[in-house]
Order: C-alpha cells, then sequence, then structure tokens
C-alpha cells in the first residue's frame, strides 16, 4: 500500500506539475494547499528553489512562482474544523518523496511557523510542517477564519493540548502528507515551545500512538494504513502535569519515582491564568466538559475550598487528558530531549525532572536528556550562549535520529545558571549523568531560633510586585531586603571567599501548625547582596497540613551566591501584591481562608554544585531525602546512594516528642493505677517518647502519677495506664474527684478531671 501511494502520488505529480524546474509538489492536503517555488529570496535568504505550500503574508517578501494566499491556508481536521497550515520542501533534489519531516509547533494563542522561521530546518535538508492549533489565530480565532467557516469553526475552540484533539489534528494531517508520498513515515521530528512543547511532548510520549476519543490507545497509522512514528521529539518549555503547573500545591519533588498529583488544588498562578485565558478562543463556561477552560477558569477564580465535586471533576479531567504526564504508559517514548527554563515562573524545571525521574525508572536505556538554563516563560531571560548551546544540541538529536548524521547525543543532564545583568553569559555549564548527581553538595540551616509567626496577611506588596513575571517581569529585579512584616524568614551564613552556586530544589523540613485545608505558604529563596537589595533565587508554593511536621520543595534555581551575600528563606501567606481578583497583580492567587501559622524547628537544605568537604567543610553531601506523606513514596533512579526516610522518622529523629501529644476526656483512678486516653494530633507525624505527669494542686499538690516512653501514632488515641505514686494513692484515698494539672515532656498541658471510679489501695 505504501509503494502504490507513493507511485500514485508520483505520478500525478508529474501530470499537474509547473513548468518551473523540480516543483514536483504543486499542491498538498487534498490540493488545499497551493506550493509555489521560491524565485527570488526576497527578505528569506538561502530560500530560492524551496517549495512553500500554505499562506504568504505581506512581511515575506520573497517571490513564488505561483501566488500564494496572504491570510490563511486552511485544512479540515477529523471533525470538520479547518485548521491553518503551512508545510515547505527544500529545493527538489533527486526523488522528490519521503521527505524527513519536522513538525514546529506554536505557544498558547499564537499561530503556525512563518516560511521564515522553518530556515533553520530547511537548509538542513526536512520538509517542515506547521499548523495553527484549534482556537488560535486563522484557526477559529480571528474574526474573519470564523466568518470564513462558521459552521466548520462551531467546535473550533481550545481544547486545551488535548491528545484526542490537537494531538490527533497534527497525527491525522501529517498521515494525509504520507499517504500523498510526500513525507517518510518514520522519520518525523516534533518540536517547539510552551503549548508547542507540550504538543511535541505528546507526540514523543505517544510516539507511534493515537489516542482516541474515548481515551484508549490505538496504532497510528495514515488513513491508507501506513504505520507511523515520531522518531526523535525536543519538547521546550513544555508542561506535564498541568495542575500543578496553573495551580500547584507544592507537592512535587525532584527526588521522587512518582510525581502524580496528589492532595488538594494549590494556589493559582493568577497573572499568568489571566494572560493565558485571554489568548485564545474558548468554549462557553459548561458547554464541554472535556475542554471547559471557562468553568475551570471561574471555578479558579472563585478560590477556596477547592475539594468540591466540580474542583475534583477539572482535578480528574486536566490530569487525564490534558497532562502528558498521566497518558504515556505502557511504553517507551521516542527519544526526548527536554529544554526548561530556572526562571520561567510558568513550567519550572521540576515539570520536565517529573517525567524524566518516573520514565528513568521505567525505562532506563530510552535516550533522554535534560537542558535546563534560565529562559523560558518570563522571567527568562536571555543568554545568547545558552541559546546557541541549547541550539547545537537540538540539531544533533534530530540530526542522529532521523538521518544517522554524526554520533548518539548523550543521555545526560546539562545546566546553566541565571546571571546579571540580564544578557551577560549563562555560568556553566554544568553536567552530570542523571538530575541526582548535578549538585553533588549541599549547605543546610538548622534553626535554633523557635517558633516563628507567619501572619494571615503578611509580607510586602512591593516586593510580590518586582517579583511578578507578568507582565513585565525579569530575574534580576531587585527588592528591598527589609524583613518582610508577617513572615517566617531564615538566613544562612554569609556566603565565604569565592562563593558557591545553588542548583536544583531547595528543600524545606518544618513543624508547622495552626494551617487550615485552604491555607498557603508562598516559600523565596532570595540573595542578600549587603547593599539592602534581595534578588530571587527560587520561589515554591505550599498547601500546608494542619499541622505536624512536612516536607516540600521550592522549584529549582541555579544562582551563583558571591562571597559576602547571605541567602534568606522566605514564608509568607501569600505572593501577591493586591486583592484576590486582580487582572495581573498577584503572581499567586491569595487564599480565601487563610490562617495564621506557626513555624518551628525548620531545616533547609541547599542544593550547591560544590563538592561535599568545600569551603572548609560548609559543603557537605546530602542529606537523606524525607519522603512525604504520601502511598508509594519511593526515590528516584539516582538516589538510592543517598538513602530515605520517612517524614514520620524525621519527626522521631529531630523531635521526640512531636505533633501534639495531649490527654483527652477524663482520668480515672481506681486501686493502684491511673487510666486515661491520650492522642496525637497530627496528620503526618507521630508522638514518641513522651513523658506524661499528673500532678496535683493547691490543698492536694504534688506528684500523682507519671510515665515515660510513650508512643501514640498519628491522629490516633490510645488508653494508657499509669502507676498512682504514694502521693498520688493518698490524695484520692481522701478526694473523689479534682482538676490535675497535665504535663507532657515538662511542658504545661492545662488540667483535666481526674476521677475516683473505685476503691483506691
Amino acid at each position: 500500500m505504501r509503494k502504490l501511494a507513493v507511485l500514485v502520488a508520483t505520478i500525478a505529480a508529474l501530470i499537474i506539475a509547473p513548468a518551473a524546474a523540480n516543483a514536483a509538489i504543486t499542491n498538498v492536503l487534498n490540493g488545499d494547499l497551493t506550493c509555489g517555488v521560491v524565485t527570488a529570496e526576497g527578505n528569506v535568504t538561502t530560500s530560492i528553489g524551496q517549495r512553500w505550500c500554505g499562506s504568504q503574508p505581506a512581511s515575506i517578501t520573497s517571490t513564488l512562482d505561483v501566488a500564494l494566499p496572504a491570510t490563511r491556508s486552511t485544512h479540515k481536521t477529523f471533525d470538520g474544523v479547518p485548521l491553518d497550515v503551512n508545510v515547505a520542501f527544500p529545493p527538489a533534489a533527486g526523488p522528490d518523496t519521503d521527505w524527513p519531516v519536522v513538525g514546529i509547533y506554536h505557544g498558547y494563542g499564537g499561530s503556525k511557523a512563518s516560511f521564515g522561521s522553518m530556515q533553520r530546518w530547511l537548509d538542513k535538508g526536512y520538509a517542515v510542517f506547521s499548523l495553527t492549533n484549534r482556537g488560535s489565530g486563522e484557526s477559529c480565532k480571528n474574526a474573519g477564519s470564523i466568518a470564513a467557516d462558521p459552521t466548520g469553526c462551531a467546535n473550533g475552540y481550545v481544547h486545551l493540548m488535548d491528545p484526542r484533539f490537537e494531538i490527533r489534528d497534527a497525527q491525522n494531517f501529517l498521515g494525509e502528507l504520507v499517504d500523498e508520498g510526500v513525507i517518510n513515515p518514520t522519520k518525523i521530528a516534533a518540536t517547539g515551545g510552551s503549548y508547542g512543547g507540550s504538543e511535541s511532548m505528546h507526540l514523543g510520549v505517544l510516539k507511534d500512538r493515537v489516542t482516541n476519543l474515548d481515551g484508549t490507545l490505538s496504532t497510528w497509522e495514515s488513513p491508507l494504513g501506513e504505520r507511523m512514528s515520531i522518531a526523535v521529539a525536543s519538547p521546550n518549555i513544555p508542561w506535564t502535569d498541568l495542575i500543578q503547573a496553573l495551580g500547584p500545591n507544592g507537592d512535587t519533588y525532584d527526588y521522587l519515582k512518582d510525581g502524580s498529583f496528589t492532595g488538594n488544588v494549590g494556589i493559582m498562578k493568577e497573572s499568568y491564568v489571566n494572560g493565558l485565558y485571554i489568548s485564545a478562543r474558548n468554549a462557553d463556561a459548561g458547554t464541554d466538559p472535556m475542554a471547559d477552560v471557562a468553568g475551570w477558569k471561574n471555578l479558579l477564580d472563585a478560590g477556596e475550598p477547592y475539594g468540591t465535586p466540580a474542583g475534583q471533576a477539572m482535578v480528574a479531567e486536566i490530569t487525564q487528558h490534558h497532562s502528558v504526564y498521566y497518558g504515556g504508559f505502557g511504553q517507551a517514548p521516542a527519544p526526548l530531549l527536554m529544554s526548561s527554563g530556572f526562571t520561567d515562573d510558568l513550567f519550572p524545571v521540576d515539570e520536565v525532572i517529573r517525567y524524566y525521574n518516573r520514565t528513568r525508572a521505567e525505562y532506563p536505556n530510552t535516550p533522554m536528556s535534560i537542558f535546563a538554563g534560565s529562559f523560558g516563560h518570563p522571567r527568562g531571560q536571555s543568554q545568547a550562549n545558552v541559546s546557541s548551546a541549547l541550539s547545537t544540541l537540538e540539531e544533533s538529536w534530530i540530526d542522529y535520529y532521523m538521518k544517522g548524521i554524526g554520533s548518539q547525543p548523550a543521555s545526560n543532564v546539562v545546566a546553566y545558571t541565571q546571571t546579571c545583568p540580564n544578557g551577560t553569559p549563562g555560568g556553566g555549564p554544568y553536567s552530570a549523568n542523571d538530575w541526582a548527581s548535578l549538585a553533588p553538595g549541599e549547605i543546610k540551616l538548622t534553626d535554633t531560633g523557635g517558633p516563628q509567626t507567619i501572619a494571615a496577611d503578611g509580607g510586602i506588596p512591593a516586593s510580590s510586585s518586582a517579583f511578578n513575571p507578568i507582565p513585565a517581569g525579569a530575574a534580576c529585579t531587585t527588592a528591598s531586603d527589609a524583613v518582610e512584616p508577617g513572615s517566617a524568614y531564615y538566613d544562612m551564613a554569609p556566603a565565604p571567599a569565592g562563593g558557591y552556586t545553588v542548583l536544583g530544589m531547595a528543600t524545606v523540613l518544618a513543624k508547622i501548625s495552626g494551617a487550615d485545608v485552604d491555607s498557603q505558604i508562598a516559600a523565596r529563596l532570595v540573595d542578600l547582596d549587603g547593599a539592602g537589595n534581595k534578588t530571587l533565587i527560587e520561589r515554591g508554593s505550599w498547601r500546608p497540613a494542619s499541622s505536624g511536621f512536612q516536607v516540600f520543595q521550592l522549584h529549582p534555581g541555579a544562582w551563583k551566591v558571591e562571597a559576602g551575600h547571605t541567602v534568606r528563606l522566605e514564608l509568607l501567606p501569600k505572593d501577591a501584591s493586591a486583592a484576590a481578583g486582580s487582572l495581573f497583580g498577584n503572581f499567586s492567587r491569595p487564599s480565601n481562608n487563610q490562617q495564621a501559622m506557626t513555624v518551628d524547628k525548620l531545616e533547609l537544605r541547599v542544593p550547591v554544585v560544590e563538592a561535599p568537604g568545600a569551603l572548609g567543610g560548609l559543603v557537605t553531601a546530602p542529606a537523606t531525602k524525607v519522603l512525604p506523606d504520601r502511598d508509594g513514596a519511593e526515590l528516584a533512579p539516582g538516589y538510592s546512594a543517598i538513602g530515605s526516610e520517612s517524614i514520620i522518622d524525621y519527626g522521631k529523629r529531630v523531635d521526640p516528642i512531636i505533633g501534639n501529644l495531649k490527654v483527652v476526656g477524663k482520668a480515672k483512678v481506681k486501686g493502684k493505677r491511673l487510666k486515661a486516653k491520650v492522642k496525637c494530633d497530627g496528620s503526618n507525624d507521630s508522638c514518641a517518647k513522651a513523658t506524661i505527669k499528673f500532678e496535683g494542686t493547691g490543698k492536694n499538690k504534688g506528684l500523682i502519677a507519671k510515665k515515660g516512653g510513650l508512643k501514640v501514632a498519628a491522629g490516633k488515641t490510645k488508653t494508657v495506664t499509669f502507676l498512682l505514686s504514694n502521693r498520688g494513692r493518698k490524695i484520692f484515698k481522701n478526694k473523689k474527684k479534682l482538676r490535675a494539672k497535665v504535663e507532657v515532656n515538662g511542658k504545661n498541658r492545662g488540667k483535666v478531671t481526674t476521677k475516683r471510679v473505685g476503691r483506691v489501695r
């Protein structure tokens, strides 16, 4: 069938070819796209002889032998929606069939690649394919495109990178090009950034499969039955879990094998969500549960509580059908070069780490790399050496897996640091065989200053405004280093001579109390320069449990801390400069039910590129990783040598009596014994090695009963039997009931009614 299709297409092309030399391809996609040969390059250099199929706006001044439409060039997808497409081919040389093809996919609300932006790949001998996704540009967003085909555009709204729609659109069009004999069915590369990064990531993960409308997977075949497959994908700044990307709850760890979403919906990135929402065409709220972008936006705008049926339905739909992390099980992906930005506040580096960790565990021999630098969405930087390195690496991956050119690229991790001022070269590169090895050292702060309070309305609005990426945030913007009122803050020692380089996700461990299920902690790691300024290194959002020891990480950062500079951890009740509902005023939406919280016994672990023992012993080997309280938590590949412990065991080790151990109800005295119910409050810790003491007061002063070595599981209540002291027996021989003072490890825990219920001996 493949040979027959190619033969038919070739014969047809020969019959209808125009007089211009080597112009075998005159149209594609069932004749909907006219193709012209470039006869004068105009403002697109090196384009002579290329075949352009699609639309040519006035901004491109090249001359073609056939005029192309200026506005749009559409072809209908499987459900009748007209999508705007461009396809281009290098100058004809030899058989004009089976071209290897590079797909270029655009950002959210953007449009297909122009012929000018295709030159990078056309010059290397690849065909290039690009479409405008439904709901964007001339694919049923702009008024002219809707007016041109109102019936076809009825369902032409964004489906938020649903593989049942956007990915299927691309796969179907590529299949038609295969059947027309112009591209190779297995020499297909996928590239793109942001929304297009997610699209190329989906294509690479699905590889040779398609997602059906019912969510099942089938073999990817062209309309005429040709088997198809992605050869390589290079997603740039993609998301892998859209819930965690747009509303993070902090339950993302770079050392866990499984990064699946758990817990409550997090904190909306308000300025980003508002900006994205107006960039594409959305279905009316509630009309399409598979693409209810407007409905989901309304839910997030309303704020907490999110643990409603509507909130849970949103999470289920977005994780199952709009997040590539949950859609690629069952086989290894195509070779993947994933690139992400440390200063990208929309889709930070942990978006690719999540997929990287699980895939390395399941398919350790899969070619896969991470390239990270200070680029991407705002506050992303532009660093010439980083851009050049990424471009070179991307070309080496595509050349090797598409044409067998060069040696096989290494499956490793490469990183460059943020630098200031903007435009200066990125620091590095730093490289390692895996993410776990990228930062071999760690600098740790252990707080001994006692509890700190995060007020319900703390923070300095000017600082939040300075670090807000939208509308024009920059990585090197500074704010005052004054302590933010109502925050908990922790300063590390000033950096010694030579400084050190932070690289990775800072880890916070602390005993937190007073939180509500809808509260938040906005965390920032900042550099204090000693001259009154602070620069943002990392940030993160955390939905804390109500009480107990907890562990979370900030999004990855990469920053050189110069000698004499101080690193500070700030814990705030919000990362916002205005009330909830501000269009672009808040990076994160303030929570509706924010509570004041107490933070105690905090430990901060900062990953650095320096080796253990460096800087006079300041740098140590990474401490044992602390596993959060979630089912099935286990270390990702590369961390086994470091080891792990549960958050419960960590708490026992750090603070022998943790949680809120207390006596509940009435204590009862009989014979030589006192019995009392003891409860350990806390959702993720336990109470261990506790000593409880009952004492009389006033005329009945003295020890009544005491017992040590008590252990109660988190959230549990147990009945404990105490042996009465001689003084206790004497008191209750004469007293039927009294209010006894209770101490736990020497700390006053109030008074408990203690009653004699039988004869005391």
